[in-house]
């Protein structure tokens, strides 16, 4: 035993005696006029051929043995900076870009990250802010969710709507990451729109395959999402007005080069603008209305060159609404009566984040979070009678809540010890509190008030990792790690350690082959209803009845930078187990079921390839992307056990988004999607049933049979849809307008299909279409 100690602390003495000999350069990127850190930036030195990017938070490190470093930093978008000095010591620079324009003596650069064949990582796109904001949206309100259903991999499940269903997986098993905060429900109107503001967004960062060992939780996909910090230098804003919704965007230092912030509101008005109307139409006696909005705040304090704060928080609501009150008079009696019913829902989050640079080659960030997602409906009836001296009060109401609420702390590292390794390490722990559906009401009709439903569940999660960025050769490059998670409830402790593998190898400098292979677990579900992305799904944890949800997913591919162009063609193989589904006839109103009775655990299986070609600078860009892929489902109390297609299931997807700068203040963008129709259950035949007497009459009721679960098809997906732009620049700021068409040919896309009529009384297939083609106009404004 003392020999081996002896071994492996004479291993860990030369490796550090060896690291010490080296110099290390480290600091931070950011924004020369606004002071918002640089994500992804890339430092790269020429004559080692090695190099760094910045981290989330615009932190650099690159450590060499040379006595002089020739340093080449670039970001999209951006000029690029030459950094050419001798070094004796580890030294901190911090580096500030000017975007492209500022400044003519530096050459403009399209690098944005390391190009694609280099990094270790696949099934990993970042998609620019500003193409975001370029591309066509419904309504015209520009959303981030709706720009990530048009990468390859992605499905957007019904139409309109926001939700992910990345590689065969579910929504549920989105890790969405808002500042380092795990989000819940990640929409508004029904699914039609995210809750992300693209104004307040930095960086936008969609993982679904080979997954670094640092993040945990879900099994499909990682969607970082970083906030912007606020203007370190001047105070700014923006804002637009749309046909639905309007915003507005506040920023600018508090002390400059100091502290900063940012304040961003957006809300609909279909509510306001629909009052009156249907008040007119009323007499005042009914409203009806929905809104949603969504609020994000952060402050950004610099204590010093190696510390930083930032406090973020968001909250958002969306909330429906129908209102009655009436009476009537029969003889000498009159009766008033009241009418309410209400539909809310929505996240509250907040974080505290601590950077700190402990040295040249430690970087740590240390993270605390509250995280709260509710679902509230209720109704409430009242009505007072009084007529002949007499007054009586009768009262109804009832109501169904759920949701999750979330107490969160974790540190992470990343340490640089040479050129060769990047080590990342770290863990977390998460206080669950979940509330998987209640029902309460009360009567002046009964004497005790009712409550349903499943009890409070507290759990318990948390997890370690370790991963290493190794470069094996000048050729070959492998990300190592393992990340292991725990889960305590109601007296089970579920343990799981998932291996990760990620691999590189360079073919010539513009092409590479890469291999992945993960392992996943995830200890919370999502009860859905029909999969519409509707509120009244339901968050729950494993239990010593459901267990987790396990996956494992394989992948392979080549990669290739060629004229501007980032060209990828990836293959993979997932498998899912634990996954729960509503057996037939369960649903979230069956309040006198615990939910674990109401559902079936299966398993579901993936796979797939997808073709990638985007260009992320010069006047035209955008992408194009196809996938070809399989998802089934297998649950042995559903279908009589056999596999059956996922609803989401689509074999063919293809997606073109372009964007031209046809003039300095003009662009023109398309987006056109092509998508095999999903999978949806009809039935085969009908037969009546044995006679049944109600209400004093006889009847046999049509009884309809299925085949098979998922056996029939939508009619396949399309739709392209149209944007055009134009600015001026004043002397306070820029004015933008924006005309939009969605669905420019008007083609009728199935929604969902059913069993119906024609005229002549013969049964037929039925399709229900949502969305026509739209127009939209948005105005938007820059100071």
């Amino acid at each position: 035993m003392k020999k081996i100690y002896c071994s492996a602390l004479l291993v860990f003495l030369t490796f550090t005696i060896s690291t010490a000999q080296r110099i290390t350069i480290s600091g931070n990127i950011k924004d020369a006029s606004s002071g918002e850190v640089l994500i992804g930036a890339n430092v790269f030195d020429k004559v080692l051929k090695k190099g760094a990017v910045s981290n989330q938070f615009g932190f650099y490190s690159y450590t060499t043995t040379a006595d002089s470093v020739d340093l080449y930093v670039s970001f999209v978008g951006y000029q690029s900076q030459r950094i050419y000095l001798p070094v004796k010591k580890d030294t901190l620079i911090n580096i500030q870009l000017a975007a492209d324009g500022m400044l003519e003596e530096f050459v403009v650069s399209s690098d944005a990250l390391d190009p694609i064949q280099e990094i270790t990582r696949m099934g990993t796109i970042n998609v620019p802010i500003k193409q975001i904001k370029e591309l066509p949206a419904l309504l015209g309100e520009v959303d981030v969710f709706k720009v990530l259903q048009l990468l390859p991999g992605v499905q957007s499940g019904t139409e309109g709507a926001s939700g992910l269903y990345v590689r065969g997986g579910g929504p549920d098993q989105n890790l969405i990451l808002l500042d380092g905060v795990p989000v819940y429900n990640a929409s508004h109107l029904f699914g039609f729109f995210s809750v992300f503001n693209a104004d307040a967004i930095n960086n936008v960062e969609l993982i679904k395959g080979g997954f670094p060992s640092r993040y945990g939780g879900r099994l499909s996909s990682v969607i970082d999402v970083t906030m912007k910090e606020g203007n370190m230098q001047e105070f700014k804003g923006e804002g637009s007005i749309g046909i639905i919704a309007s915003k507005l965007t506040l920023e600018g230092p508090i002390k400059k080069d100091k502290t900063s912030f940012i304040l961003s509101a957006r809300r609909t008005y279909l509510d306001i603008l629909a009052r009156p109307i249907i008040q007119a139409a009323t007499s005042g006696n009914e409203s009806v209305g929905y809104y949603f909005y969504d609020l994000n705040g952060k402050v950004n304090h610099i204590v010093n060159e190696k510390n930083r704060l930032y406090l973020s928080v968001y909250s958002g609501d969306d909330k429906a609404y129908a209102r009655t009150k009436n009476f009537y008079v029969d003889g000498n009696q009159r009766t008033d009566y009241k009418d309410e019913f209400g539909l809310k829902w929505g996240n509250f989050i907040t974080a505290l984040r601590w950077n700190n640079i402990i040295n040249n080659r430690l970087f740590a960030n240390y993270t605390f979070t509250y995280s709260r997602y509710n679902f509230d409906l209720f109704s409430e009836f009242e009505q007072e009678v009084s007529g002949f001296g007499i007054s009586e009060n009768r009262f109804y109401a009832e109501r169904y809540f759920s949701g999750i609420r979330d107490w969160a702390a974790k540190a992470d590292f990343e340490f640089v010890p040479n050129p060769d390794h990047y080590v990342r390490f770290g863990g977390n722990a998460i206080l669950h509190r979940f509330s998987p559906g209640v029902y309460a009401s009360e009567s002046t009709q009964r004497e005790d008030d009712m409550v349903l439903g499943s009890e409070v569940l507290n759990s318990t999660e948390y997890a370690f990792y370790v991963e290493d960025d190794i470069n094996i050769s000048s050729r070959l490059k492998a990300n190592v790690g393992l990340h292991y998670s725990g889960f305590l409830t109601d007296g089970e402790h579920y343990k799981s350690l998932q291996p990760r593998l990620a691999a590189r190898y360079l073919l010539d400098e513009s092409t590479s082959i890469k291999a992945s292979f993960v392992t996943m677990a995830q200890f919370i579900h999502l009860l859905t209803n029909a999969g519409l992305g509707l509120p009244t799904d339901l968050w729950v944890p494993a239990t010593p009845q459901i267990g987790p949800q396990r996956s494992m997913q394989v992948a392979m591919g080549a990669f290739k930078t060629f004229k501007g162009f980032e060209l990828s063609a990836e293959a993979y193989y997932k498998t899912m187990d634990g996954l729960i589904e509503y057996r037939d006839g369960a649903t979230f109103l069956n309040i006198d079921q615990d939910w674990q009775q109401k559902v079936a655990v299966g398993e579901g299986r993936s796979y797939g390839v997808e073709l990638f070609a985007q260009k992320k600078v010069g006047k035209v860009s955008g992408w194009l992307g196809y996938t070809w892929s399989n998802t089934e489902r297998r649950f042995d109390e559903i279908n009589f056990g056999d596999w059956f297609p996922f609803k989401y299931d689509r074999r063919h997807d293809i997606s073109l988004a372009l964007t031209h700068n046809w003039k300095k203040n003009r662009d023109f963008s398309l987006v056109w999607v092509y998508g095999t129709g999903n999978a949806v259950s009809l039935p085969t035949q009908r037969y009546e049933g044995a006679e049944t007497t109600r209400w004093g009459d006889s009847f046999r009721p049509q009884i309809q049979y299925y085949e098979s679960r998922n056996n029939f098809r939508n009619r396949a997906y399309h739709r392209l849809d149209l944007s055009f732009s134009w600015w001026k620049d004043t002397s306070w700021g820029q004015r933008k307008w924006t005309l939009g068409v969605y669905n420019a040919y008007n083609r009728l896309n199935p929604f969902f299909m059913d069993i119906g009529f024609d005229r002549s009384g013969n049964r037929k297939v039925i399709q229900y279409s949502l969305f026509p083609m739209i127009p939209s106009f948005s105005y938007s404004f820059k100071f």
